[in-house]
């Protein structure tokens, strides 16, 4: 028979009284907190009002942050009308681009725009949009490089890129090439301004934009696009937001409010999008 001290008995009994504080404590919690679970006001079930949009603010001009500390950029413009459209509150969260896919995946966010490229590798764990821009690759040099015309010119050489998008990846084809990943496009480009790498691979329009800003000087874009990419806004799989964010853009293009916002940023008229990317 097992023996039973006073000792032991005062412990048992002071842990059951806490039990049933705590019980009692518990209930008259979830008396008063009905359905105001962590996340419960998102859109992630497609139901209610505020969407969680994820973005990393380092890819001017799509999504960078402005002096005040706001964010600005195409895609945070573009976000907004849509939200507005489609009758959405956004609320935006800064994360690095490559943990923007994970976040989707855990449900820390509702949906996730950042210049990200539809490809199909991507789309076996994200659902995406409607293209909302037509984008591509291109190689940036110093003004003074004469060697590097083209994707086969870049044999061993030092190459700078943005860590987890396509040009990273292209970037790994090219056969004795020394690579260098940087968290931002920005930054990348700015090793080639130093002359610590010999070009940098990244979408065209970005690396554009930073040579008209005079952000970065000294650079020059060679030959043609690499590729034709299209970006997408991702969403977890199967999302339901999906066909209300491609209602509201199919709005947006036909209104004539894509192409002012596309005019704002580029100062041209915005090129015809297909309704699904090549991929």
């Amino acid at each position: 028979m097992m023996r039973v001290t006073r000792s032991r008995f005062l412990r048992q009994f002071t842990l059951g009284i806490l039990a049933l504080v705590c019980t009692l404590t518990f209930a008259a919690c979830a008396g008063t907190q009905t359905g105001t679970a962590p996340g419960a006001n998102s859109a992630a079930g497609g139901g209610s009002t505020t969407l969680r949009v994820g973005t990393e603010p380092a890819f001017p001009p799509f999504e960078s942050q402005a002096a005040n500390g706001d964010l600005e950029g195409f895609d945070i413009d573009l976000m907004k009308a849509i939200g507005e459209q489609a009758g959405l509150q956004v609320e935006f969260q800064s994360l690095p681009f490559d943990g923007l896919i994970p976040a989707l995946q855990a449900g820390t966010v509702d949906a996730a725009i950042s210049a990200m490229t539809i490809t199909a590798e991507r789309a076996q764990t994200v659902s995406f949009s409607r293209p909302y821009f037509k984008a591509g690759l291109a190689i940036a040099v110093q003004d003074k490089t004469a060697d590097v015309t083209s994707l086969e010119s870049l044999k061993g050489k030092r190459i700078a890129v943005q860590i987890g998008t396509t040009g990273a990846k292209e970037a790994q084809k090219i056969e004795g090439a020394q690579i260098r990943t940087f968290d931002s496009a920005p930054l990348a480009l700015q090793e080639l301004t130093n002359g610590n790498v010999d070009a940098v691979i990244n979408d065209a329009p970005v690396t554009l934009y930073a040579i008209k800003s005079g952000n970065i000087p000294g650079i020059k874009v060679v030959g043609t696009l690499l590729t034709e990419e299209f970006y997408g806004i991702a969403l977890p799989k199967d999302s339901p937001n999906v066909e209300k964010i491609n209602t509201a853009m199919g709005t947006l293009l036909t209104n004539g409010k894509y192409n002012e916002i596309h005019q704002k940023w580029f100062g041209s008229q915005a090129p015809t999008l297909p309704e699904q990317a090549p991929i």
